[in-house]
């Protein structure tokens, strides 16, 4: 047994009583926030680094705003935020993709400045440098929690609680059962993201366009890259094999690359740290230190085998290593592989995704993809924990199988989430209920008239 002390108790003392709080400033939690401050209530956003945007700040693109058939899917706040970026070219255009259906290219710099600016027009009260570190209760209503800083221990109490964590921190914290990885304990494993510059992308692109053979990517045809000047690649493992019998330590089956915004850069998606618990900083930090470690090789066979790279330099990696998957909440509903295979819909769907099951595997270098062929709705009770009173979550922590979390769990259906929490948690509060047991009809109608997309017709007022 490990060896224990006593903490003496104490008072906490209270930094803040708001109308609705949102723990984490990530896709979802962004959105989350923007969405419950639209109509004057007090919302408050804790996030532990020193910016907002999580996974969009660390190189990946934005995937799944646009349906396996090609239709936008994500709009509303999300493309709010997109149009925001647009404007100060910041982001590319939905750009259909036959692996991920779609992805959107972010500089991820300006989305730590837009994101914020739009938060403070909203006037969300934004808390930099704050880990929620325990909550409040009494009996099974979550009051608050409690966060850790440089300033101490302090307590924010809210009337309503959002878990945008990734994690699900506030929810198991607060007693919420919650789920880990697969059936084995296994969870896919995470990368930390790095970028390259002095890339020719146009070699790049035209050697696979013009040499599929040698060239060859994963679904993508050759002639995506030859329409594309800004594009995903994934494949050449034979490339991949060769240099690993050459010497090179390669953890992945796949070169992953993906252009970015500005000539020259491409980040690179190709780390693979097997066996990292995102809820424990030991296993984190292993995994930083890791990730820095498989870069040289990396690099190295990028400039050796891959056409466009010969001149390529190092420039950044991601602010933190990016996580797939962790805890997991059980909720009122809990989706499965086959909703999302049958292309489900629900009654109370909050939002529609179109990504596939996308299952990097917990072990080995692998990955495993199925389409389902259209879209299929996110029903706002995967959102509602069980158990736990005043709290929502949302992002890839909500209730699912292992499985669909590898579908939902992309940056898009994720803001689309936080969008219909944020408008949930607004609407519980303004009412004065639980938000299990705000009306979902009305919420569907509101998330409708502010843009968002669902598969429902808005109930048409009887005069």
């Amino acid at each position: 047994m490990s060896k224990t002390i006593t903490e003496p108790t104490r008072e906490i003392a209270v930094r803040k009583e708001t109308d609705v709080l949102v723990i984490g400033g990530g896709p979802s939690g962004i959105m989350a926030a923007l969405a419950a401050a639209e109509d004057g209530l007090n919302v408050m956003l804790i996030e532990s680094r020193s910016f907002v945007g999580g996974n969009m700040t660390i190189g990946l693109p934005i995937l799944g705003f646009l349906g396996q058939k090609g239709n936008q899917i994500i709009k509303g706040l999300p493309q709010q935020l997109i149009d925001r970026l647009k404007a100060v070219q910041a982001s590319s255009e939905h750009r259909p993709c036959p692996l991920h259906m779609s992805l959107t290219l972010v500089e991820p710099e300006a989305v730590k400045t837009v994101a914020l600016q739009m938060l403070v027009e909203r006037k969300v009260e934004v808390l930099f440098y704050a880990f929620c570190a325990g909550v409040v209760m009494e009996d099974d209503a979550l009051k608050g929690v409690i966060i850790e800083s440089k300033a101490g221990r302090e307590a924010i109490l809210a009337k309503t609680v959002i878990d945008c964590s990734g994690d699900a921190d506030v929810a198991y914290r607060a007693g919420v059962p919650c789920e880990y990885g697969n059936e084995q304990g296994g969870v896919q494993p995470p990368t930390l993201m790095f970028c390259l510059g002095g890339v020719d992308t146009e070699k790049l692109r035209t050697s696979v366009a013009e040499e599929p053979r040698t060239y060859l990517t994963d679904f993508i045809p050759a002639e995506y890259f030859g329409q594309n000047n800004q594009f995903v690649l994934v494949g050449m493992r034979n490339l991949v094999k060769k240099a690993q019998e050459a010497g090179l330590t390669l953890t992945t089956e796949r070169t992953i690359l993906i252009t970015g915004l500005r000539k020259g850069e491409v980040w690179v998606n190709m780390t693979r740290v097997n066996g990292v618990n995102g809820t424990d900083p030991g296993s984190l930090t292993y995994g930083e230190i890791e990730g820095r470690h498989q870069i040289q090789d990396i690099q190295q066979y990028l400039i050796q085998y891959v056409p466009g790279f010969e001149q390529a330099y190092f420039l950044k990696t991601a602010p933190f290593i990016g996580i797939r998957e962790t805890r997991r909440i059980q909720g009122h509903y809990t989706m499965t592989r086959e909703d999302i295979m049958s292309c489900r819909h629900f009654e109370d769907a909050i939002a529609v995704a179109s990504y596939p099951l996308d299952i990097h595997h917990p072990q080995g270098g692998g990955c495993t993809l199925e389409w389902c062929g259209d879209c299929y709705d996110i029903p706002y009770r995967s959102l509602i924990p069980q158990k736990i009173k005043n709290l929502i979550v949302a992002g890839r922590c909500i209730s699912t199988t292992h499985e669909a979390m590898s579908a939902i769990r992309v940056m898009a259906p994720c803001m689309a989430m936080g969008e219909a929490a944020g408008r949930a948690a607004k609407m519980a509060v303004r009412a004065g209920v639980q938000p299990a047991a705000i009306d979902v009809k009305k919420l569907q109608e509101e998330l409708l008239g502010k843009g968002a997309y669902l598969r429902v017709a808005p109930e048409v007022p009887v005069s």
